[in-house]
């Protein structure tokens, strides 16, 4: 019921890059927070980096792994929903876990991932910076991080969207996210409804 389809996710990347990298080296659990893009090609294919201590510590490329992307989520208050059936506050979310092996790139890649990620966040700005104006200083501090591409070969992807409510209840919740003074999920609004941005 939950299900997100997989062709979705690059969607849920491009609106949310920062991602969080589980591995296990030695049975120990190893996690580390980085930006990730989506990658054409295979659904759920991403490039991401990370610092080269970091990736270290993965011993990203000898493990599986696995990338949860989070978007958005929001606290659900029985409040919302215009039924008079029972209810209990729940929470709505949007995630992505993508399994797979990732791939250590080279220095170029690595180069080429970063300035895709910072052309990526900073699009939307009125003057967007650009990597290549601090050419110089990106080469020297490039070899301290370390590129990867991840093409998963499993994608755990759920939208827990009110889906099993009523439309009454639903449109209720959407209402909610919209308008609480204390709770308010725009972005969530709009998954729900089906005008995700």
């Amino acid at each position: 019921m939950f299900a997100l389809d997989e062709r979705l996710v690059g969607d849920l990347v491009a609106g949310h890059p920062w991602a969080t990298l589980c591995s296990v080296v030695d049975g120990v659990p190893v996690v580390s927070h980085l930006p990730v893009l989506a990658e054409p090609g295979p659904a759920g294919a991403v490039v991401g980096h990370l610092a080269r201590a970091d990736a270290e510590r993965h011993e990203l490329g000898a493990h599986p792994a696995v990338v949860v992307v989070q978007g958005p989520h929001a606290y659900v208050s029985p409040s919302f929903y215009r039924s008079a059936n029972p209810a209990v506050p729940t929470w709505n979310f949007v995630v992505a876990h993508l399994h797979g092996r990732p791939v250590v790139l080279g220095d170029a890649e690595t180069l080429d991932v970063l300035d895709r990620t910072v052309e990526h966040l900073e699009r939307p700005r009125p003057e967007p910076f650009r990597l290549a104006s601090v050419d110089g200083y990106a080469r020297r501090i490039a070899p301290h991080t370390t590129g990867f591409r991840l093409v998963p070969d499993r994608i755990d992807a759920k939208a827990k969207l009110s889906q099993d409510k009523p439309q009454a209840d639903r449109d209720g919740v959407i209402a909610g996210l919209r308008e609480d003074p204390v709770h308010a999920a725009p972005e969530m609004a709009d998954w729900m409804s089906g005008a995700r941005p």
